[in-house]
């Protein structure tokens, strides 16, 4: 397979093509090299419009998807950054490119080992992988701890827990896909004062729900 040749493929034809238009998140789907944090036993899959499993029964979110949240977060590079559920690492090495520090929780043990290594190979040294169940969100320490810049949920919420909304700045972001199957929806919630949030709901989609993530009680007759 000519690696370079599929990569271009790949921009041009999924994630172009699905308004990532960004020329910054282009370049840097360029950079980042995906197959360095595909399983080995998927790497030929790396490029392709698919979810590719991970240890654990976990996936990686098609390479589209991947790239528009990356797109709607705009991260800045003074920023401090949460993700939910580490993976591959990839997503966190996306997000470590553009962001000052990226904190990403992950509640396997065998996928935080996982992602510190492709992380570790890649030469990226901002991004702490932490082992943990962040389905309602993560508090940390010290300089990289809450509140945050921007949290990324790489996995999709039944709802979004208040508890992500207080670990957000005035002005910080959440993107987070929204819903249960079959619908569900990414959304961008931007908190505008102490008290008051703005939700835009980007586009339709699906991926696997977080673990642990909280549901809403199911209404009876």
């Amino acid at each position: 397979m000519n690696i370079e040749q599929a990569r271009f493929n790949m921009i041009e034809q999924q994630i172009r093509t699905w308004d990532v238009l960004d020329h910054d998140v282009l370049e840097l789907l360029t950079v980042v090299k995906r197959e360095e944090f595909v399983p080995a036993a998927y790497r030929s899959l790396a490029f392709m419009d698919t979810e590719i499993p991970l240890p654990g029964g976990e996936n990686m979110l098609q390479p589209r998807l991947e790239a528009r949240l990356l797109q709607e977060a705009g991260v800045k590079r003074h920023e401090n950054v949460l993700e939910i559920g580490a993976g591959s690492g990839y997503m966190a090495a996306l997000l470590g490119a553009k962001a000052r520090h990226v904190t990403t929780v992950e509640i396997a043990p065998e996928l935080k080992a996982f992602a510190e290594k492709n992380l570790a190979a890649n030469g990226i040294s901002n991004v702490t992988v932490e082992l943990g169940d962040g389905a309602q969100g993560w508090v940390g320490s010290g300089l990289n701890a809450a509140p945050y810049d921007l949290i990324m949920i790489s996995g999709s919420l039944p709802v979004l827990s208040d508890a992500f909304l207080k670990q957000i700045k005035v002005g910080g972001r959440i993107v987070a896909i929204i819903g249960t199957a079959p619908v569900m929806s990414a959304e961008l919630v931007t908190r505008i004062s102490d008290v008051g949030y703005s939700t835009v709901k980007l586009f339709e989609t699906s991926a696997t729900p977080l673990r642990n993530a909280i549901t809403p009680p199911r209404f009876k007759f």
